[in-house]
């Protein structure tokens, strides 16, 4: 036993040995030492990633264009008239005509379907006085139209075609759009139908002293899409293709467009379409005041610590505002807890109320502010 235990130890001590002098012999490998900088990697023809863009505006552009339509109107007047889609006309007034007697009045512009039994909003100014209303659809289908009731004070007008099953557009939420935010202008400039363009939002609330002023409401969306006459009563949508807002007016020396385009919104524009199509007429709430918008120099005089609100110049003898107690001078700030800056905003949000409504404003009362509700009475 002694001696098999010998022979195992021997063998293993030998085996060591072994590869040990193996071990000996063989050449010294260096250790792999872990670099101290990155190499930069150059590549050649790689792909953009898909997400290279936030987004393009296919997917909008197809959901708009089915509920944008073309309208063409003719008028009851027939001497001594222009095309309605004329664009001196109506950017520089009646009384500038180049093109002299041509029959009956003719016009072309755009409109948007809202409800899907066929009624559409337009503006006032592409039907405005027509005596035939014709509507061409997306898939080229034409339609008589019946002009059902207009408000020229915001320049929006419904009409209505026979039918069902008409496509329509999800409705934004034009107080929640910011500016610099993508929108597609959607319409029939120049009777080029189903034309797409692409701006921002470029200003809100913006009045341009289109309407006329007085009871005019004007707070319109500025963008830098281009419009062109006959995108009137077209679509403004969002980037997910929903509806902003309605094109109404450019800013133009030369008739077309030169940088600046203007739409109605379409919170506004949902309270005036719904009231005609019901009552045939947009029943609007007032205040019953005369306003102007407040600046430092006028804040300046009459001694506040603010430079934006609108200022009560004057009480309309039995309005809403005179029985609630408002006084002049009294600054509006806010109403319903939404801060209002400038004439438009309040224009817009008075505009979107109802008559029998109950608002609550916050007023600047000679550096002190009070809340002040307010039932809102028809003009």
């Amino acid at each position: 036993m002694k001696q098999l235990l010998s022979l195992v130890l021997a063998g293993i001590i030998g085996g060591l040995i072994t590869l040990g002098g193996y071990s000996l012999l063989q050449p010294a490998v260096p250790a792999i030492q872990p670099a101290t900088y990155a190499q930069p990697v150059k590549n050649i023809n790689v792909p953009a990633q898909l997400n290279a863009v936030p987004f393009d505006f296919k997917v909008a552009a197809a959901r708009a264009m089915p509920a944008v339509v073309h309208i063409s109107a003719v008028s009851k007047t027939v001497a001594n008239s222009r095309m309605e889609n004329d664009p001196f006309r109506f950017f520089f007034g009646d009384d500038f005509n180049p093109f002299g007697d041509r029959g009956p009045q003719g016009g072309a512009g755009s409109g948007v379907i809202y409800t899907s039994n066929g009624y559409i909003i337009t503006n006032n100014h592409v039907v405005q006085n027509a005596g035939e209303v014709e509507v061409t659809l997306f898939d080229n289908r034409t339609f008589q139209a019946q002009v059902i009731g207009t408000d020229e004070k915001s320049d929006l007008a419904v009409i209505k075609i026979e039918g069902f099953g008409f496509p329509t557009l999800d409705l934004a939420n034009s107080d929640e759009a910011q500016i610099g935010e993508w929108v597609l202008a959607v319409g029939n400039p120049f009777d080029l139908t189903s034309t797409v363009t692409a701006g921002i939002i470029s200003a809100k609330g913006r009045s341009i002293n289109l309407l006329g002023g007085g009871r005019a409401i004007e707070s319109f969306i500025q963008t830098d899409a281009a419009v062109n006459p006959g995108n009137s009563g077209g679509a403004l949508v969002d980037a997910e293709g929903r509806l902003l807002g309605i094109n109404t007016a450019i800013a133009t020396r030369t008739g077309v467009f030169s940088g600046y385009s203007f739409a109605i919104p379409v919170n506004l524009v949902a309270r005036i379409a719904d009231d005609i199509i019901e009552y045939g007429s947009f029943k609007r709430a007032f205040l019953g005041v005369t306003i102007s918008e407040l600046d430092y120099e006028y804040a300046q005089e009459l001694g506040v610590q603010i430079s934006q609100g609108v200022v009560i110049e004057e009480l309309m003898d039995g309005g809403s505002a005179q029985y609630a107690g408002l006084q002049p001078k009294d600054i509006i700030v806010g109403i319903d807890g939404r801060e209002v800056k400038s004439v438009p905003e309040l224009q817009e949000i008075i505009g979107r109320a109802k008559a029998g409504d109950l608002v609550t404003l916050t007023i600047n009362r000679r550096g002190y502010i009070q809340e002040i509700p307010v039932r809102l009475k028809a003009g």
